[in-house]
């Protein structure tokens, strides 16, 4: 859970920062929060990751700029725990729009957009 919100955290600064998002995949508003389906998809029933689970990943098709917006993503937010994070994303607009409907423990996989990801962290800059 922790993985997952740090992501969605990187991607939304990114989108704020430096203008462009980091990856391409939908962020969809889970019950425990925003989720990158396919990183769920790497990761799933596994407690603890190390680099063994990401292996073959590429970090170098990652760019100077986002790779900066993460470390500071990491500083602000990675001794956080998995629940304050997901705390947080849930009080938060992005989140709570995608959610419009459902409840709290409903399942759910509407994408938050980037526009309402942009608009929102905007806001905070």
């Amino acid at each position: 859970m922790k993985l997952q919100k740090l992501v969605y955290y990187s991607q939304a600064w990114a989108t704020v920062w430096d203008d462009e998002a980091v990856f391409d995949d939908e962020i969809e508003a889970w019950a425990n929060g925003p989720v990158v389906r396919s990183l769920y998809a790497q990761h799933r029933q596994q407690f603890i990751l190390d680099e063994k689970t990401f292996q073959g990943a590429n970090i170098e098709r990652i760019s100077a700029k986002h790779r900066e917006t993460i470390d500071i993503v990491l500083d602000t937010y990675g001794k956080k725990s998995a629940q304050w994070l997901s705390d947080q994303t849930h009080a938060e607009s992005p989140w709570i729009e995608a959610r419009n409907g459902l409840s709290e423990t409903q399942r759910g996989d509407t994408t938050i957009s980037l526009a309402s990801i942009s608009e929102y962290y905007s806001s905070l800059n």
